[in-house]
This record gives C-alpha cells, sequence and structure tokens, in this order.
C-alpha cells in the first residue's frame, strides 16, 4: 500500500510548475496519500502553493557553500526509507540517490548516455530516459506510465483564496483599471530577457493601444534593475515589486492578456488559457513552449512567428535559433537572437489581436 510518496524536483519553478498533473495523478490513485516534495530553496515559495502536498524538504545552495555534509547527513536523515514511493524527476546524481535513500521503490529520470546511468539503473527500482525532445510536462509524468496510472496531459490553474483574489482588486480599483494586460519584462537569467532599448521601444508602442499595461515582477536584482529603467509612458502601470506570487496568480487571472518572457509566469498564464504572446530567445521550444490544454501540446518548429491555439511566438530570424544555451557564451551572457527580434513585429500582433477582442 502507497501511503506515503516523497516527489524530488531540484531544478526552475517551471519544473516544480509542471509537477502538478503528476501530484494530482498520485493523489487520486492512491487515495489521498501524505505527498512530501523536495525542492531547491529558491522554488520553495512556488512548491508551497501546490495542491495535495503535505510536507516540502528543502536543498539550500547557500548552504552548501557553508557546510555541504551537514545538510546532506541531515536531509538524508529526514527522508531515509520514510516513504512507500519516491519520484525524481530530475537525473542529477544527487537527486537520484535522494530517491534511492527514499524508498525501496523509486523511480528517476536518468541520462541516455549508459557512462553516466550505469549505476542508477542497478540501484534504482524503474527509471526513464528524461528527453529533451519532449515537453516539461510530459517528462515529468513518465513514471505514471510506468505505475500505470491513466492521467491526462493538462496543466491545472493554481488556486488563490477569495482574500488574495480582493487584495488585487483593490490595488487595481486604487488606478482606476479593470481590464489591463500583463506585460512581464524579467526571468530567473538575464540571458533569457528582451533587452532594455527593445523593451521601452514595445512599451511605447503598446501606450498607444486603449487598454492599460501592467508591468510585472518580483523584488530580486533582476527585477529591480528592469524597474529603474522603466520609462514614464501614459497608460503603463509599474507592479514590479507590488505582488507576491500568489497574488501573481490572482492578477494574471484577472488579466486579458500576457505579454512577455518565456518564464514561470508565461506558464502561469498558459494554465489559466489566457492569450499570450511570448518573446523566447535561446529556450528549447518543444521542451518549454506553453502548453496549451485545449490541443495538449507545445510549439515543436522555430519560426519568428508562429501562434497556436491561443499562443504567439516571436523568435529571432537566425540560423541558431534554438540553441538551448544559457546565451551565446553558454554561461548566462547575452543572446544575441533576443536583440533580433522587432519590438513592432510584436505590437502589431498584440494590436490585431485586441482590435478584435477588445472588451
Amino acid at each position: 500500500m502507497v501511503r506515503r510518496i516523497l516527489i524530488i524536483i531540484q531544478r526552475s519553478n517551471g519544473d516544480v510548475l509542471f509537477s502538478l498533473p503528476l501530484i494530482n495523478a498520485l493523489f487520486n490513485y492512491y487515495n489521498s496519500p501524505k505527498i512530501d516534495l523536495l525542492v531547491n530553496s529558491d522554488t520553495f515559495s512556488l512548491a508551497k502553493l501546490l495542491p495535495n502536498v503535505n510536507y516540502i524538504h528543502e536543498f539550500s545552495y547557500e548552504k552548501k557553500k557553508e557546510n555541504q555534509f551537514t545538510q546532506e547527513k541531515n536531509l538524508l536523515a529526514n527522508i531515509f526509507r520514510k516513504y512507500d514511493l519516491s519520484i525524481n524527476l530530475t537525473a542529477s546524481d544527487r537527486s537520484v540517490i535522494y530517491a534511492i535513500a527514499a524508498s525501496k521503490k523509486s523511480i528517476s529520470a536518468i541520462e541516455k548516455n549508459n557512462k553516466k546511468s550505469w549505476w542508477k539503473k542497478i540501484l534504482l527500482s524503474s527509471y526513464y530516459f528524461f528527453n529533451f525532445d519532449n515537453h516539461i510536462l510530459i517528462n515529468n509524468t513518465q513514471s505514471l506510465n510506468l505505475l500505470r496510472i491513466k492521467h491526462e496531459l493538462k496543466q491545472p490553474a493554481l488556486e488563490v483564496s477569495s482574500k488574495v483574489f480582493r487584495k488585487v482588486e483593490d490595488l487595481l480599483n486604487k488606478i482606476g483599471v479593470k481590464n489591463f494586460l500583463i506585460f512581464h519584462p524579467s526571468a530567473q537569467y538575464k540571458y533569457k530577457i528582451y533587452p532594455e532599448k527593445l523593451r521601452n521601444e514595445l512599451l511605447l508602442l503598446l501606450s498607444g493601444i486603449d487598454v492599460p499595461i501592467i508591468i510585472t515582477g518580483s523584488k530580486n536584482e533582476i527585477d529591480s534593475d528592469i524597474k529603474k529603467n522603466i520609462p514614464e509612458i501614459p497608460n503603463i502601470y509599474d507592479f514590479i515589486g507590488k505582488t507576491s506570487l500568489e497574488e501573481y496568480i490572482a492578477l494574471s487571472q484577472l488579466s486579458l492578456a500576457y505579454i512577455g518572457m518565456d518564464t514561470l509566469n508565461m506558464h502561469v498564464a498558459a494554465s489559466q488559457n489566457k492569450r499570450i504572446f511570448a518573446i523566447f530567445g535561446p529556450t528549447l521550444l518543444h521542451m518549454w513552449s506553453p502548453w496549451t490544454n485545449n490541443e495538449k501540446k507545445s510549439a515543436k518548429i522555430n519560426t519568428p512567428i508562429q501562434t497556436y491555439d491561443e499562443f504567439t511566438i516571436f523568435q529571432a530570424n537566425m540560423p541558431c535559433v534554438a540553441c538551448g544555451n544559457a546565451g551565446c557564451d553558454n554561461k548566462n551572457g547575452n543572446s544575441d537572437c533576443l536583440d533580433n527580434i522587432d519590438p513592432k513585429t510584436i505590437f502589431i500582433e498584440i494590436q490585431k489581436w485586441y482590435q478584435k477582442n477588445k472588451p
């Protein structure tokens, strides 16, 4: 009998968000088991918003710098043989070890490269190959296929309380805004961000549409730097640092559409079936483009402009797109492809849509 499950997700916010179909399927199939997560500390604020989660273990890279072995020892002690089933969604050595330690019945993603994964194949109960040609939602539900649990390839929207909705509505009422578009200029990494000059050109164009544009972002360093350089333009409202993640989810639900970078906020909007205009740099489309719940698919082909379901994606017309690297130097540096996406092209698509669909 499976009553306690550990799911290990030691990657980005997107990976955590796309674990929800797995969590819900396990929760329903095993009749409300206690499901714990093990996540990196920088994704904890998102993880705690996921439903059907009992407890969250944190791994901190800051603590690793201070004393790696103390954190590892404590984590292993907290999870060792405490679970009836462990599922690891990433192929890293550390996360696989956690899965093996947590339960006699362990499932994990592994690399196709046998030199890296031979020992994982021996020690794990079951495994699947992490496939970079598949969307992250498909990868994250592979363990359900091994468990023969039927599931739907659908990303549920995160729910927030009515109290949070009221707070966000109060923020909007104070500035006299009801219908609005979200513009999200930031991302977790700088190499995924549209350049300031082009961003401001796009904002100036958007200010001409007869609908308010709300710029969103958190209080982190990247977002704060963007906030300092936002020009004062009519019809543009700066909400950077003014909402929590939970409040952003409510704001997104109230919006007419999402404009911005390929990041967590884009995926939140997609799960809410919002109209999306996403600016992509080097990110692999087939793995990280917005997932449509209606058509149960993502984008797979690189092209300067493409629309599927309610999502429009913009990419540079360059032979290297999309490379999948962290910037042109693959070290979080600049992405030349983002320098080559014309803001006028983005604006024209948004304007055409809004003229047909304005409230």
